[in-house]
């Protein structure tokens, strides 16, 4: 798995930083999808690589 990008939970109100990168990242054909790491209290925006699906 890659990490792309990282946004802290606490942001904005209505921002959703880490959502909108992952909808760009998908929009160009990237599998991209946004998890949590509670030990960060980050939001991640991930990409599972091919080999790692099998």
């Amino acid at each position: 798995m890659s990490v792309l990008g990282r946004f802290p939970a606490g942001g904005p109100r209505g921002s959703w930083p880490a959502e909108e990168l992952a909808a760009q990242l998908r929009r160009r054909g990237r599998a991209a999808t946004v998890v949590m790491d509670l030990d960060s209290d980050m939001f991640l925006v991930v990409e599972q690589r091919h080999e790692e699906a099998a």
